[in-house]
This record gives structure tokens, C-alpha cells and sequence, in this order.
């Protein structure tokens, strides 16, 4: 008897040992076996993925391959189909199903991870057919060949700014290359009569610009400055002519406009007040001026600090109009079509001051005196 209690005692434990060994085996042999199959149906994985990663992607892969391979319908016809800048993959992917490119978003979602397409996407326009697998349509979202790209310049941003978007927009050109094309490579892309700026900045005009991935430099620069001249209408040169500015001043008044405001329809009021200060030789003092003197807020991560304190209104440039008379040499951003307007034709007003309302609205309490001035402050 106590040599078969012996015999069991040992007996069983081994076995279990045995069977925990063949269930490793097992699992071993089939994540080689998924991560062997995904490699084979779907190339070589992201290469910053880890072998967790790699494995769980691998098996919802293997449990999703019929939805990726699958398009949603044989005979459907190409769809256009616009990826907006900065988009989030699930809303991309969860739009492209609603629209019926797509029978699984969230399969298609984890094959972009799995090829590390998630990180690759560009904003742009692309005709995408149901007829079309996920990993075709996939595969086709990376050739830049196929598609157009949305590069969306907005009024008030400055060069630097600009550059950024370019460069993130899907063109093949640098953020610095941008920069140097618009400043010391400025004069190659001028059209007659828009004068001797120093640079492209206010000339750069906001809206949306869809053009073909391939799009260089040269193209860029002349589409910006092409809408700009065509803002800048003989009845915008006769208005501005009116105010005794030159385009170059009527430019750089329109870019302090264009910060200035957040409600569009005050523009032309805020535009009166300047011109109001500068008839009488009185410093604009405007705080957009001082945010582009000082540049870059790495804490803020912003081109305008705000809010200013005391020490920032007292930023040594050129460009502070707290501390200089007049205009400030060139103009601080690009504005838009608005800001031209209110500077080429502004409002009649006796107005010196204004101050942003307390209501939060974005509008602002305009005033004669420096007293009423005062007693608009926000308690």
C-alpha cells in the first residue's frame, strides 16, 4: 500500500509537469504559427511593434482576414473620399465604413497598426472603390501618387506657422526649406506690382489649397501669392490709396486687424481706431505686435503668448508697437480677405481705445477717452 502511494505521489506530478510542458509547446508552437501566417498573408509587421503587439494583432488578423480581404461590393464604384488634416485613425476608419468602403473599421483599423500605415496617413482627397479589399485600400492610402492633399492655411497665422502646415500636409517640403523659400528666396515668386516686402509673410494668404502630392516649392509659393494679388483688387490698391498707405503699410495694418479681432464684423471699427491713433502720431500699442516680437513660447507652445505681462510689453523690436511709433516694419502675420477689406476701407469712428468685453463674447467696448477706456475694465 505504501509503495502505490508512493507511486501516485510521483506519478502525478510528473504528468502534470508533462502536460504543462506539451500546453507550452502548444502555445509556442502557435504564436510562431499566427506571427508566420500574418507575415505571410500581410507582410512583415511595424518594426517599433513588440512581440505581444506583434502576437495579439497576429490572431485578430487570422480572426478578421475575411472582412480584410473582402471588399464590400464586387461592382461598386469608386468613391471620393477626403482625409482631413490632423484625423484620428478610428474616425477615418469609422467614416470609411459608414460610407461603404469599409465592412469592418475596426479590422481595418488594427491592419494600419499592424503595418504601421496608422503613423503614415496624410490628409488629402482619394477616389476609394468598395470593389477594393481593406489591404488594397489600405496599400493605395500610402501611394502619394494617388491622391491630393487639403493644406489649410488660416487667417492670422504667421510664417512660421504656415510652414508647419506645409509641411505636414502630405508635400515633400521641409518646414526650414518653406521658411527660406519665403524669406531669402522671396523675390523669385513676387508678381508685378506687390512691391519689396522682405519676405512673404502677409502675402501667404489663408484658405484651403488642394493640389497634387507632387506639388513643389515654386507651384506652392505662386499659388499664395496668385490669391493674394487677387484679393488685392484695383478697388482694395484705390482704397488704401484713400488712406495714404502704400501696400506694403496697408498689409502690414491689416495683419494687426486680423489679430486684433476675434468677431469679423468689428474689424473695420478696430481698423478705424489705429488709423484714428496714427493720424495723430499716437503708438498703436497693440498686443499682437509684442507676441510677434517675442516669437516661439516653448512653455506655451504657442507663437502668441498670452497673456502678456508687463515685462512682455516691454520686448526690445522693432516690431512692438508699445515702444515705437507707427506701423511696425512689416506685417506680423497673413491676414485674410476681412482684414484687407477693413483697412482698405475702414469705419468712421472717434474712437482711440478698445478693450476685449467681459461677456466672453469676442467682441470688444471701443471708447474716445483713456477714462472710459479705464472704466471698461472686467471687474
Amino acid at each position: 500500500m505504501t509503495t502505490r502511494k508512493r507511486s501516485s505521489a510521483t506519478i502525478i506530478p510528473l504528468a502534470l509537469a508533462i502536460l504543462i510542458c506539451l500546453l507550452i509547446g502548444a502555445m509556442t508552437w502557435l504564436t510562431f504559427s499566427l506571427v508566420r501566417a500574418a507575415r505571410t498573408q500581410y507582410g512583415a509587421p511595424a518594426e517599433d511593434l513588440s512581440s505581444s503587439q506583434k502576437l495579439s494583432l497576429a490572431f485578430q488578423l487570422y480572426l478578421h482576414e475575411r472582412a480584410l480581404s473582402t471588399p464590400v461590393d464586387p461592382v461598386g464604384e469608386p468613391i471620393d473620399f477626403t482625409i482631413g488634416i490632423g484625423e484620428s485613425v478610428p474616425t477615418i476608419a469609422a467614416r470609411m465604413e459608414e460610407a461603404g468602403i469599409l465592412k469592418d473599421a475596426g479590422a481595418f483599423q488594427m491592419y494600419l497598426i499592424y503595418k504601421g500605415y496608422d503613423k503614415t496617413l496624410q490628409a488629402g482627397e482619394f477616389r476609394l472603390s468598395p470593389a477594393a479589399s481593406a489591404v488594397e485600400i489600405a496599400n493605395i492610402l500610402q501611394q502619394s501618387s494617388n491622391a491630393r492633399i487639403n493644406l489649410t492655411v488660416f487667417a492670422g497665422w504667421r510664417l512660421e506657422e504656415v510652414a508647419a502646415a506645409v509641411a505636414n500636409s502630405g508635400l515633400d517640403i521641409s518646414e526650414d526649406n518653406f521658411i527660406d523659400a519665403a524669406t531669402r528666396g522671396y523675390r523669385d515668386y513676387l508678381h508685378d506690382g506687390t512691391g519689396d516686402f522682405g519676405s512673404l509673410e502677409g502675402m501667404l494668404f489663408p484658405g484651403v489649397y488642394t493640389l497634387e502630392r507632387s506639388t513643389q516649392m515654386p507651384a506652392l509659393i505662386y499659388e499664395m501669392v496668385g490669391r493674394f494679388n487677387d484679393a488685392t483688387t484695383p478697388e482694395f490698391i484705390q482704397g488704401i490709396s484713400d488712406q495714404q498707405l502704400s501696400l506694403h503699410e496697408a498689409i502690414t495694418l491689416a495683419s494687426i486687424v486680423e489679430r486684433e479681432a476675434i468677431v469679423n464684423e468689428e474689424m473695420a471699427l478696430i481698423a478705424s481706431v489705429f488709423y484714428n491713433r496714427l493720424r495723430i502720431g499716437m503708438k498703436l500699442e497693440s498686443d499682437p505686435t509684442a507676441q510677434y516680437a517675442i516669437g516661439y513660447n516653448t512653455d506655451q507652445k504657442s507663437w502668441w503668448t498670452n497673456p502678456l505681462s508687463l515685462d512682455d510689453l516691454m520686448v526690445s523690436s522693432p516690431y512692438n508697437t508699445y515702444q515705437n511709433l507707427g506701423l511696425p516694419p512689416g506685417p506680423i502675420c497673413n491676414p485674410g480677405e476681412d482684414a484687407l477689406a477693413a483697412v482698405a476701407s475702414p469705419a468712421e469712428s472717434d474712437y482711440y481705445f478698445f478693450r476685449a468685453s467681459c461677456d466672453g463674447s469676442g467682441t470688444h467696448q471701443f471708447s474716445v477717452t483713456y477714462e472710459e477706456h479705464i472704466l471698461n475694465a472686467c471687474p
